[in-house]
């Protein structure tokens, strides 16, 4: 006899936990004056948060398309922003993206392994590492305006 389980989060739960990261850090990128969003490190060789973003924006990225069936080309790493509006304007684009496909997943993509440019991973395994390297590179935007004398949002807000 098998007995299955229900899944502890639904598709919809955690579509709505990955967009509330996604807000937080969007009032993180806010917080930013222009110029140290593109150019201040409080330690070099640490990266500025505009890249940060950016790879965070890209792995989020690829993570949809894996979810919606598309696969999990590897992005351009290259390929930034050049502006806090422009990075903003691309954020809400995907956050737009991740609304409207995400909760059309199919539910088998969590438990299927999945080949990605860095590894085989399970779905769920890829999705929750999607929010752990945003949370992570997040984390560092909140030293940053820190070291910059800026007040960060709330981490506790989503």
């Amino acid at each position: 006899m098998t007995t299955t389980h229900p899944p502890l989060l639904s598709l919809a739960d955690f579509v709505a936990h990955w967009q509330g990261h996604r807000a937080l850090t969007r009032r993180v990128i806010e917080a930013f004056p222009e110029d140290p969003l593109l150019t201040f490190t409080a330690a070099p060789p640490m990266r500025p948060f505009v890249l940060l973003a950016n790879e965070i924006h890209l792995v989020s990225e690829m993570t949809l398309e894996g979810l919606s069936g598309g696969g999990w080309t590897e992005p351009d790493w290259t390929a930034g922003f050049r502006s806090k509006a422009e990075l903003l304007k691309a954020w809400d684009a995907l956050s737009g993206r991740i609304a409207a496909e995400a909760p059309m997943a199919d539910p088998a993509f969590f438990a299927r392994t999945h080949l990605l440019p860095w590894g085989e991973m399970t779905g769920w395994v890829a999705a929750i590492y999607t929010i752990d390297n945003e949370i992570h590179h997040r984390a560092q935007g909140y030293v940053y305006l820190r070291a910059l004398g800026i007040q960060p949002p709330a981490f506790y807000e989503r």
